[in-house]
């Protein structure tokens, strides 16, 4: 700042501009935060190692996993309907639903049921870990929340189709506790194949109903959803055909809102072929129009990193090098979709993607 000239026309400081000049320096500098002395950033580790406590057999090839803190720590707090991120020995990558008791903090558990031709995860962990093994865990998380008491309703329906019953457990408890009015409906292959049925024997058996298949059959959603009180939300999880069929049926129900969460891929929709080029190999692969990128690409790079297969945890992020990404995850930033692309669910727009595989 340059103070104006006397009289004369000779130039001399001014005391109030040069005060003035001073203070807006002063100002600048505070608002800059350049006097703050910021530690360096370092990254979070959120891995949990927490040792397998005990392993139960809850039915026909589901067995149950407690974990705990070495130590005996207490472990961080989650709601019904969370899940962990489990990192095998083989360093699979895998998520499985919470299904103990939220208010213990000092263990979790999961449930497993072994699956022969998935993709290795449950046989792993049911033929190589046991009491004593160590598994690395993140977590919690929730993709399927159950609200109360933020979001009360009108009553609550929840569906359960084998395994399906592991995030669905907790939140019958928690309703039961809450003295809210609930139903389950719980199915499956037989009886013995259903895990967790000693457990709700402990609950009010009139607000239950147990339906193998082979003894009542596969349910149609528009039957399970006659159950649902008018305004009610309806919690389900089991194998793609029922959630099918649920969905399908649930705007003639009388229930208010669905929550559903799948354990396997979603089917494709309005999908449409295209060609996924592998740089690193020289591949060119064709995804047909009703299947994903990833199993595609599965087949000719079999170690390749997936797990939830449902585009919310970002474990088989690929970097893309060229082409036009229809993203459909729900995990990258748009700024990470710039060049990267979940292949478990996201598609081409059209023509050729060119992938750093």
């Amino acid at each position: 700042m340059v103070a104006p000239p006397d009289l004369r026309g000779r130039q001399h400081p001014d005391r109030l501009f040069t005060l003035l000049g001073k203070l807006i320096a002063i100002l600048e500098w505070l608002a800059s935060g350049s006097y703050i002395r910021r530690p360096q950033a370092r990254p979070v580790d959120r891995d949990l190692q927490l040792v397998v406590d005990e392993v139960r057999v809850e039915a026909a090839d589901a067995r149950s996993f407690r974990l705990v803190a070495a130590n005996g720590a207490e472990l961080p707090r989650w709601q019904p309907g969370s899940h962990l991120e489990v990192l095998l020995p083989s360093g699979r990558r895998r998520h499985y639903s919470l299904c103990g008791d939220p208010a213990d903090r000092r263990c979790y558990r999961i449930a497993v049921r072994r699956l022969a031709d998935g993709g290795g995860g449950s046989q792993e962990l049911h033929d190589s870990v046991g009491p004593g093994s160590i598994l690395t865990i993140r977590g919690p998380r929730n993709a399927f929340p159950y609200a109360p008491p933020f979001v009360p309703a009108a009553g609550y329906l929840f569906l359960a189709g084998g395994i399906g019953i592991t995030p669905v457990l907790p939140m019958v408890k928690q309703a039961a506790a809450d003295g809210a009015p609930w139903q389950l409906i719980y199915t499956g292959r037989s009886q013995a194949s259903m895990p967790f049925l000693e457990e709700l024997s402990a609950l009010d058996p009139d607000r239950i109903q147990i339906r193998p298949y082979d003894q009542h059959g596969f349910p149609a959603g528009a039957q399970l959803l006659e159950q649902a009180p008018p305004g009610a939300t309806v919690y389900c999880c089991g194998p793609a055909p029922m959630i099918a069929s649920v969905r399908q049926a649930f705007p003639a129900s009388a229930a208010a809102a669905l929550q559903f969460e799948r354990f396997t891929a979603p089917p494709v929709v309005d999908g449409e072929p295209f060609e996924i080029a592998l740089q690193r190999s020289g591949r060119v692969l064709t995804v047909p129009a009703e299947v994903s990128a990833l199993e595609v690409v599965r087949q000719a790079v079999p170690g390749v990193p997936y797990s939830c297969q449902q585009g919310f945890c970002g474990t088989c992020r690929t970097r893309v090098l060229s082409g036009e990404v229809d993203h459909r995850d729900r995990v990258l930033t748009d700024q990470e979709r710039a060049d990267t692309m979940t292949i478990c669910v996201s598609r081409s727009r059209g023509g050729r993607i060119v992938v750093d595989l």
